[in-house]
This record gives C-alpha cells, structure tokens and sequence, in this order.
C-alpha cells in the first residue's frame, strides 16, 4: 500500500517471521551461537525462552535456513500432543507414515532411521516450538530420543524454544534428568532502547530504504510504547507508516506515531505489562547477586533472577571478566528454583573452589570461586533482602567435581 510513497521494494514491518529480516542484537547474535553448537556438540539439550514477540520463531528460521544438507531436521509447531502423536509427528517430518503405528512400533521406527542416517555420516536437528504447551510425560518421551538406537546420542541435537514457563516446567523434579542434560538455556529479553532504533533502521534497509523514513524524535516513544518487544515493534511502526502514507508525507513524524498509538488504544509498555526492562526486568525477582572483585580493579555487583547468565572474557557475556586467563565462554551459572550451579564451558584455566579445580560447583551463601584472577563471591537475596524477608532457598545440595 505504502510501498511506493516511502521508496521501499517490500512491506518491512509483516509480523509473519522471515529469517531476512532478523536483526542480531548481542542476545540474538548469543543465542544463534548456541543453537549452531548443538549440531557439533550433539550430547544434550538446548533451550531457549523469550516473551511472546520476543523473536524466538525469525531466530530458529534463520538458524535453519543456513544448516547445510548434511544435517536432517525435523520442526514440530503442534506441541498439545500425547507422547504417541509427538513421535509420529517426529516421524512424518523424516518422511516415515506413522499413522497405524503403536508406540514400540514407532520407536522402533525412529531407530532404524537415526542409524540409518548415522550410517551415511549425518546429523539430525529435532526442533520443538511453542515447547512451554509440552505434558512431562512427553518431555520425558523427548529426552529418550538421544538413546534410541546406537549411537544416536552422537547425531541427534534437540532444541526447545518457548515461553518463559518452559524454564519452570524444566525445573520440576519429574524432569530433573532432563534438566540434567540440558547443556544451554538462554533466554531472549526485549531490545534496549538502542537497540530498538537499530532494529527499526536495519528492517527498512533490508525493504529498500535509502534514507531516514522515521524522524530521529520518533525513536524513544517506539521504545517507551513497545518496550522494545520486536513484535510490538512491528505493529507499532507499520501502523505510523499508514497514518503518514495517509497524510501524503513520506516521513513518519512523532505526531504520526501518536496518532497510531491512539488508534491502536494503547498506553505506555510499563502500564500495559510491569514489565518494562531497564538491565533486570521488573517482574523478575532478583534472588541473589554475584559480588566480582579483581587486584586493580573496583569491585562490580551482579544482581541475578532465575535464569542463566554466561561468564568470559568478551562484552557479549551476562558477566564480563576482562582477562588473558579467562576463555571467551568461561563458564556459566544457572539460577534455579532450588539451587544456584557454576559449570565450566571446557574453559583453558577452569573454575577454583577451595583451592581445587571443579568443573561443577552448587553454590550456598557465602560461597567464592576464582577465575584466573577474578575472585566472585556468591551472595544470597536482593539488596534489601533483610528488609523484605525474601531469600533465595538456603537448602542447596552441594556437588563439586575434580577435573
């Protein structure tokens, strides 16, 4: 409709996902990198979470895309289905009717065709979406696929992409094996500010703009309005775009953003949800902090919510320990319901507890760990966590093992 009038050659803002408009944040570019691991490391799980709109679907369809012909893929959507249509939906994207199949027959199925495809040196990618709609009982069906057949564990790679609940579900006790080979979660947060800008400008460059379409103003309400959900993002510029090609003017002002917002009824993102993101989001209760201090160095506070934070060497990392004896991916700490891991990435210098090299470590209050030279002191509750009464679970488990 308004293609001509802003000089673009396609619709740039269509909430339908297409891989040619994903725009790589450091999150994004983060979480592309741990999808494309499961395919060499091939030995355990990979989830990944996001809000409604947070562009979890345009990331796995780009990630798909690039994978070469040597690696099989099998892509479930349909995800409210009993363990025994789970598996014939696995099948049926291998090509295989299923349909008249009973369960053993159906496993027994899945096996000959993973050895097959191990036999002619292939891979096999199993990607579930909307994974948050998943009964335990086919959770646990999904964590088996590994082991069907031998050396399946050596080609199979499953990803779980969903809603946030998917990390709750994960952490009941019924799928701690499955927790267990989890080798990645990562979760997808808004866009900042500035990143929302980007996002905006990188989207009608690749629909054709050659010059600014929305005035420099217009950026901080898309921002204020969206808080920076990628889908919002989208509805939000597209319908500014209608209101300015309706005026005849070939830029979208701060006017023509209100107008739109009018139109769409909506009030500011913070009111709309609670959960506008400034660093932690606001509806994510911080549980602990993580205190890191270096000689030299002024000592840099943490706060953690439940979830996984990457430790290293570079910016991308949740917690950045600028230092030749630190890996770029050093290690990685998962904040759980019950209990607080440390777990190296196969780092060159290791995680030290007590003196002694570990490669997983359950932290309790009070608990430090050094990385080369970097000391970080595991601290439980929020900051006025005393004032509030809320404190993390204290009844941890303790597992250290020597490398």
């Amino acid at each position: 409709m308004y293609l001509e009038t802003f000089g673009l050659k396609e619709h740039p803002f269509r909430l339908s996902p297409d891989p040619r408009f994903l725009f790589l944040s450091k999150q994004h570019a983060r979480a592309r990198a741990y999808l494309e691991s499961t395919v060499w490391f091939s030995d355990g799980f990979v989830v990944v979470t996001g809000e409604i709109g947070a562009g979890k679907t345009t990331l796995l369809e780009q990630f798909l895309s690039e994978l070469d012909d040597n690696v099989a893929v099998a892509r479930i959507h349909q995800t409210q289905v009993t363990a025994v249509q789970f598996l014939q939906s696995v099948l049926a994207q291998f090509g295989i009717r299923p349909f008249n199949m009973r369960k053993a027959e159906l496993l027994d199925a899945l096996s000959t065709h993973l050895r097959g495809l191990l036999a002619e040196g292939r891979r096999v990618v199993i990607v579930v979406d909307e994974a948050q709609n998943l009964d335990t009982t086919v959770l646990e069906e999904i964590r088996m696929l590994s082991d069907v057949g031998p050396g399946a564990g050596r080609v199979v790679s499953i990803i779980l992409a969903g809603q946030p609940e998917l990390n709750t579900t994960l952490d009941s006790p019924e799928l701690e094996q499955l927790a267990q080979r989890t080798r990645l979660r990562f979760h997808l947060k808004a866009l900042t500010e500035a990143e929302t800008e980007a996002y905006v400008r990188h989207r009608l460059t690749v629909a054709g703009a050659e010059g600014d379409i929305f005035a420099p103003e217009t950026f901080p309400i898309v921002y204020r309005y969206t808080g920076g959900v990628p889908r919002l993002v989208n509805t939000l510029c597209d319908t500014a775009m209608l209101v300015a090609f309706s005026e005849e003017r070939g830029t979208v002002s701060a006017d023509d953003l209100r107008e739109a917002i009018e139109e769409l009824q909506w009030t500011d993102y913070a009111s709309r949800t609670n959960r506008f993101r400034t660093g932690v989001a606001l509806d994510q209760e911080i549980v602990a902090r993580m205190l890191v201090s270096c000689p030299g160095e002024e000592p840099q506070e943490y706060p953690l919510s439940r979830g996984r934070f990457v430790i290293g060497r570079t910016a991308e990392n949740d917690i950045q320990l600028d230092s030749r004896f630190v890996s770029r991916h050093h290690a990685h700490l998962t904040v759980g319901h019950k209990s607080v891991v440390i777990e190296d990435l196969k780092s060159t210098n290791g995680i030290y507890f007590g003196g002694r090299r570990v490669r997983r470590k359950t932290l309790k209050d009070g608990d430090a760990v050094v990385i080369g030279e970097h000391e970080l002191l595991y601290r439980e509750g929020d900051f006025d966590a005393s004032a509030t009464g809320t404190h993390f679970d204290a009844e941890l488990e303790e597992e250290q093992e020597e490398d």
